[in-house]
């Protein structure tokens, strides 16, 4: 196994990201405000919560080893797309993406006592045009409710999917290669 570090997340989707890797990691969740500036780019927005992120784990102690932090957005006509509120939010943003091609940003951090350091990995994913009864399948299957954007490729939401082109792991929430290199060059 490559070297320790912590996972600055409670998610279970990077938990089985990050120990395809090999990397030996414990993990934790951090409590962060992820409230988006006012005139803050989706860009600037995804990777200041990956920093504050892997910052918050060093500042609760964990710090013999590096912190990890990631946070992925969809964003469509440069707007990054929170998860839903309710099943109107979901209707709406998912009839923006419906036929539609939107980024997903992931960034991820590394962090210690003595730097951070950070990457964005855009992917770009097209959707197929969605119907009404989709729609509402897709909602009271319940896979919506907590997920950027409205949706999980990896679960019922990637038959909306009809291309990808860039990482289609960053999309499910931890880019492996780029995670990877990061780490190594940490």
């Amino acid at each position: 196994m490559q070297n320790a570090i912590y996972l600055a997340s409670a998610s279970p989707r990077r938990k089985e990201l990050l120990t395809q890797l090999g990397i030996e990691f414990s993990q934790f969740s951090v409590d962060a405000d992820e409230s988006q500036f006012e005139n803050e780019s989706p860009i600037a927005y995804v990777e200041r919560l990956a920093r504050l992120k892997a910052q918050s784990g060093v500042a609760m102690g964990y710090h013999d080893r590096p912190v990890l932090g990631s946070d992925t957005v969809v964003v469509i006509d440069n707007q990054a797309l929170g998860k839903p509120t309710d099943k109107a939010d979901f209707i709406a943003t998912l009839k923006r993406l419906s036929g539609r091609t939107h980024q997903v940003l992931t960034a991820i951090a590394f962090a210690s006592t003595e730097r951070v350091i950070s990457q964005v990995v855009t992917t770009d994913v097209t959707f197929k045009s969605l119907s009404n009864e989709e729609l509402d399948a897709y909602w009271q299957s319940g896979e919506p409710q907590d997920k950027a954007g409205g949706y999980g490729i990896q679960g019922l939401g990637g038959r909306f999917v009809t291309h990808i082109s860039g990482s289609y792991f960053a999309v499910v929430g931890l880019p492996l290669y780029e995670c990877e290199k990061l780490l190594s060059e940490f």
